[in-house]
């Protein structure tokens, strides 16, 4: 074996054939994903501390081991009513690139189940005439479990010019 195939041979899995990591979480009974690439923690529930004439999208902040990261609610961007908390709702801190930098956000999920290594070339397109969701914030769907898990497009979820945009094509 040469040294060019035993480095292939040791690279990541994700890297030679599509696979990645994608945390499974739950909104209103529905899976969703996101890939473990930007989850940075996961953390119990905190109350955020509410930011005067902030967005909808944007209501608070919390202290993350001395960092202060915006809460981002997810359920506002993906035209969900808010949700109640539950023993087993949880924060999950997340990395993202907006406008070039690297930031963090939480938002909050009913529950984190698990972590799922998923094949990306398997992933359904959610036809648009079906999607209750924006079609922007998401990037398929995967089967698990004879369930559809949603894979959200977090780029496009958590950017910032156009995240009053589907409460004002909602109605809300």
């Amino acid at each position: 074996m040469t040294a060019t195939d035993q480095s292939a041979g040791d690279a990541p899995r994700a890297a030679q054939d599509n696979h990645d990591n994608l945390l499974i979480f739950r909104l209103e009974g529905e899976a969703f994903a996101v890939s473990v690439k930007g989850v940075h923690e996961i953390l119990d529930l905190q109350s955020p501390t509410v930011v005067p004439n902030a967005p909808a999208c944007s209501p608070g902040l919390i202290n993350v081991r001395g960092v202060v990261v915006p809460v981002f609610d997810i359920r506002h961007r993906l035209g969900m009513v808010s949700g109640t908390e539950h023993a087993s709702s949880r924060m999950i801190v997340f990395e993202n690139v907006i406008d070039g930098e690297t930031g963090r956000l939480a938002f909050t999920a009913d529950s984190v189940e698990e972590v799922h290594e998923t094949d990306l070339s398997s992933l359904e397109p959610i036809p648009e005439l079906g999607a209750i969701w924006p079609q922007a914030c998401l990037n398929g769907a995967i089967r698990l479990k004879d369930e559809l898990v949603v894979l959200l497009n977090t780029d496009a979820l958590f950017a910032p010019d156009s995240v009053d945009d589907v409460a004002a094509t909602r109605g809300a």
